[in-house]
């Protein structure tokens, strides 16, 4: 899932907290089907989950919060899909928690639940328009003792698409190098970008406007529905461009915004679809030499696409473990975003779709990814306290089903995240 960054960056504001805690659901959701539940516990057996479960090892004293923007309805689901009793946060201006119509943080909560059950669940929501919320939310999850976090909302030009940026360098900050007292794992979902991005070096033709292919500088967006679409260019050097988007009569439309700093530079432009139009995006250079430069498309296709170098923020970071998607066979889902040479990403994959208790369709694509990950770290942790996040990282990488060629791969990273085996210890 995607969200929009209404512009990439703000000035830091006061912050504005809301902190519940709720117990029993008032009323559950419809029983899950037997073919639902065969189909969960198929999906847990791959991750090792029941032996671990079976020795005793259910997610205990290990806090993991998931950092998301839909939570609308969460307390229906206590006791059943979630905990009975979880902690809420909201880092949203206007303070409300469950503003935004939409279950996504509860279905990626759900998936950590399922895996750890006896993890406590903390949903924090932030305002994705500002980026200093995002990081308040994250110095609040350090603070209350959080181990892990998982987030499967993307932020694009939130950084230089290489994990490069200030945010990063923030970031990097809170969640710490592993190796001392309080410091966290971050698991982001890689994105569902790698049919609709871009990446690669300017290539001006006698107009300084960008080939998307040799001859061709006009790039077609297929806008998904009427919602608003957002295309957003983002590159790290000294150039700058211009970012447009016009319908099949050669009208421009939309409003961009841009951002240009030290760290990272971007346009953002916006635009809401006529279904009798078609759209097309051009990319002209206005100062500078042009160099590499990524373009995304929220909310549509992009009609020339690279799949290399899409994964976004926050995933593209290093102090952050991406996790991309595989389908039943190992491999890559088509969507699942992919690294470069430049962002030696992403880190997991996880198999999906997870099946939820509490609706028939499964829950699908990268965001799903991410909290699998969460929950078996969670897991993990838990029968080894005494170890430090660097060293959880390096167990789960080490336990990792590598996929592709030997090693991390720019598809697959260390492969599938699966927990080690137990070894029950017999006497001689």
């Amino acid at each position: 899932m995607n969200r929009h960054l209404g512009r990439c960056a703000r000035a830091a504001c006061l912050l504005l907290s809301s902190l519940s805690v709720l117990f029993l659901n008032r009323s559950a959701p419809a029983e899950p089907t037997p073919l639902i539940e065969r189909e969960r516990a198929r999906l847990l057996g791959r991750l090792h989950v029941p032996q671990w479960h079976r020795s005793g090892v259910r997610g205990e004293g290990i806090k993991v919060a998931v950092l998301d923007t839909g939570f609308r309805g969460y307390a229906e689901h206590l006791g059943r899909a979630l905990p009975d009793r979880v902690v809420t946060a909201s880092f949203r201006r206007d303070g409300q928690f469950d503003a935004r119509d939409s279950q996504h943080g509860i279905l990626c909560g759900e998936i950590v639940h399922a895996i750890a059950p006896k993890a406590e669940l903390f949903l924090i929501t932030w305002d994705t328009a500002y980026p200093d919320r995002f990081l308040q939310a994250l110095r609040y999850a350090r603070e209350a003792g959080v181990r892990i976090v998982t987030c499967s909302i993307i932020m694009p030009s939130w950084s230089d698409g290489d994990g490069g940026g200030a945010i990063h360098q923030e970031l990097k900050k809170i969640v710490g190098s592993g190796h001392h007292p309080g410091d966290m794992l971050f698991f982001a979902s890689a994105g569902n970008t790698a049919q609709r991005h871009w990446f690669g070096d300017f290539r001006p033709d006698d107009h300084n406007r960008h080939q998307w292919r040799i001859g061709r500088t006009r790039n077609p967006v297929s806008p998904w529905g009427s919602g608003r679409v957002s295309v957003e260019l983002y590159w790290n050097d000294d150039s700058d461009y211009d970012l447009e988007v016009s319908d099949d009569e050669g009208k421009r439309v939309g409003q961009c915004f841009a951002y240009h700093g030290n760290d990272r530079s971007c346009r953002v432009l916006h635009f809401e679809p006529d279904d009798n139009h078609s759209y097309s995006l051009e990319v002209k250079l206005r100062r500078g030499k042009g160099g590499r430069f990524h373009t995304v498309v929220l909310g549509g296709g992009l009609g020339i696409a690279t799949a290399q170098g899409s994964i976004a923020f926050p995933g593209d970071g290093e102090a952050v473990q991406a996790v991309g998607a595989i389908d039943e066979s190992g491999r890559r889902a088509t969507y699942s975003s992919c690294g470069s040479p430049f962002c030696r990403k992403p880190d997991f994959v996880a198999l999906v779709p997870f099946p939820s208790l509490w609706r028939d369709r499964p829950f699908g694509g990268t965001s799903a990814a991410a909290p699998q990950a969460a929950g078996l770290a969670a897991l993990f942790w838990s029968k080894y306290p005494h170890l430090n996040a660097a060293q959880v990282l390096a167990a789960l990488r080490s336990a990792a089903v590598d996929l592709g060629p030997q090693g991390h791969d720019y598809e697959t990273g260390y492969g599938a995240i699966v927990l080690p085996p137990l070894v029950s210890r017999k006497a001689n």
